[in-house]
C-alpha cells in the first residue's frame, strides 16, 4: 500500500491538479476572508476565521471531487485496472492507497491557512484575543470532512470510468451528505424524527466541532461514514468476481 501511496502523491505533484487545486482554494477563500464585502473579517470588525470555516466545505464539495474523480475512473479508462489488480496487493488496500494520497493533496491545500490564523491573532485588540480552541476544533473538523468527502470521491470514481460523471456524482453526494440531510431534517414533516435525520448528516457534527467541542461522538461520526464509504468502493471492485 504505501509503494502505491507514494506513486499517487507523486502522481499528483507531477501533474497540474495539486498545483491548481491549492491555487483554487486559497485565492477563493483568501477573497472571501480579507477582500469580499459581504464576507470580510476587516468589515465586520470580529477577528475570528468563521468565513474560512463556514464556506471552506463549500468549496471543498467541488475540489475534492476534482481531485477524487481520476483515481479509479482513469484506471479503467486506460485499461490498467485489470493490471492494477494483479498486483500483489489486496482491494482494501488499493482504496487506502488512493483515499490517502489525495486527502493528503487536501491537508496540503489547508496548510498555507494558518497565515490567514497568525493575520488574526495580530488583528485581535489586545493582540491574541482570539478562540484558539475553537479554531483548532474547526481545522479538525475540517480535516475530517475533508477525509470523508475524499472517501465519497473515491466511491463516486470506482462506480464509472467517465471522469466527468464521477466529479459530478462525488458532488451530488457530498452535498447530500453535508447539507441535504440537514435540510430535509427542517421540513415539518418527520415530527420527532427532525433531529435524528439533521444527526445523520455532517453538517450537525461539523458545527459541533467549529464550537472547540472534540467529542468523540462526532470523531466517531467521521470515522464511520469513511468506513461506510471505503466498504461500499471495495463491493463495488469486488464486483468483478461474481
Amino acid at each position: 500500500m504505501w509503494q502505491l501511496f507514494v506513486k499517487e502523491v507523486n502522481s499528483y505533484l507531477n501533474s497540474l491538479i495539486a498545483y491548481i487545486v491549492i491555487a483554487v482554494f486559497l485565492t477563493g477563500t483568501g477573497l472571501l476572508m480579507w477582500v469580499f464585502p459581504e464576507t470580510s473579517i476587516l468589515q465586520y470588525g470580529y477577528a475570528d476565521m468563521y468565513t474560512l470555516f463556514s464556506l471552506s466545505p463549500y468549496v471543498f464539495m467541488f475540489l475534492i471531487p476534482a481531485i477524487t474523480m481520476r483515481s479509479f475512473a482513469e484506471e479503467k479508462k486506460a485499461g490498467t485496472m485489470e493490471l492494477l489488480l494483479t498486483q500483489p496487493i489486496s482491494d482494501i488496500q488499493l482504496i487506502m492507497g488512493k483515499l490517502f494520497a489525495s486527502w493528503l493533496i487536501v491537508v496540503f491545500a489547508l496548510i498555507p491557512t494558518l497565515i490567514y490564523y497568525f493575520s488574526v491573532y495580530q488583528l485581535g485588540s489586545p493582540v491574541g484575543n482570539v478562540d484558539s480552541a475553537g479554531i483548532v476544533g474547526s481545522y479538525i473538523g475540517l480535516i475530517l470532512l475533508g477525509g470523508v468527502f475524499t472517501s465519497i470521491g473515491i466511491l463516486a470514481s470506482s462506480i464509472t470510468e467517465n471522469q466527468v460523471i464521477a466529479f459530478i456524482l462525488a458532488v451530488f453526494f457530498c452535498f447530500l451528505l453535508f447539507s441535504g440531510l440537514s435540510s430535509l431534517a427542517s421540513l415539518d414533516i418527520w415530527g420527532e424524527a427532525n433531529f435524528v435525520i439533521s444527526q445523520l448528516g455532517i453538517l450537525y457534527h461539523y458545527d459541533a466541532m467549529s464550537r472547540g467541542l472534540i467529542d468523540s461522538r462526532n470523531l466517531i461520526y467521521f470515522l464511520s461514514v469513511m468506513i461506510l464509504m471505503i466498504l461500499l468502493t471495495q463491493l463495488i471492485l469486488g464486483s468483478r468476481k461474481w
